[in-house]
């Protein structure tokens, strides 16, 4: 079930600072791959958040420029892969939009990064002694996972299906769509507890968690109702209109 759209009617304000996220992190994954792969893995060992540095406060070789602590940032605007950095940047496109609408620019900005220093937290805490870096943008869009569910749980959003060869599209609740996605994060996070295998290594599975379980939280402070209920609502008279 692949996330292809959402219903934005309701929404007024340019989401500035969305796309400005979508395009800082696409802009650093470009020069990610610029570098040669020597150079590239010292980046990431320097610039990951690396559980046992954080929780130990000692720099493992190669050293960085900046506190461990910052590593919680900057692993957040890179990536490991095509396929980290596109499957990432839809979801935040999809999402990201309407939160942003329903916090203000500001607010939105602080709400993402604290989902991402929540996620990243929640993965150092769970596997305090690992020395593989963390990176990606999983954790804080998480966050905003859980802001959209919180505050559009009947929103629709417009999914992907492939059925052997044949792709299907429907709308469906956002309590259903984000619902699934993060019963399969618990699910795969208690996997990864047992024998690794190829669906649970390699994945921060409780960075998911972690910062949807921030965003669930820090929703309830960071929402303009007015906002929200006028996102609602315009999605109500739409459906009804539909239905008629």
């Amino acid at each position: 079930m692949i996330p292809i759209g959402d219903d934005n009617r309701g929404r007024r304000s340019f989401p500035i600072v969305n796309l400005s996220l979508i395009v800082i992190n696409v802009l650093v994954f470009l020069f990610e791959v610029s570098l040669p792969p020597q150079q590239l893995e010292r980046l990431i060992f320097a610039y990951g958040a690396i559980p046992a540095e954080i929780i130990n406060g000692v720099d493992l070789p190669p050293a960085t420029s900046i506190p461990i602590s910052l590593t919680i940032l900057t692993s957040m605007f890179l990536h490991g892969g095509w396929a980290h950095i596109l499957g990432n940047m839809l979801f935040l496109w999809i999402f990201g939009d309407n939160v942003e609408d329903s916090m203000g620019h500001l607010k939105y900005l602080i709400f993402y990064l604290l989902g991402g220093v929540g996620a990243a937290l929640a993965q150092v805490f769970i596997d305090t002694t690992s020395t593989v870096p963390m990176v990606g943008a999983s954790g804080a869009i998480s966050a905003v996972m859980a802001a959209y569910l919180v505050m559009f749980p009947n929103g629709l959003v417009q999914v992907l299906i492939i059925l052997g060869i044949f792709p299907l599209v429907y709308m469906v609740p956002a309590v259903l769509m984000i619902g699934i996605w993060i019963l399969l994060q618990f699910l795969n996070g208690l996997a990864s507890f047992s024998v690794p295998t190829e669906a649970t290594s390699g994945v921060a599975y409780f960075a998911h968690i972690g910062g949807f379980v921030t965003g669930f939280i820090l929703v309830w402070f960071f929402r303009d109702r007015r906002a929200v209920e006028r996102q609602r609502a315009a999605r109500r008279g739409y459906h009804a209109f539909d239905r008629r």
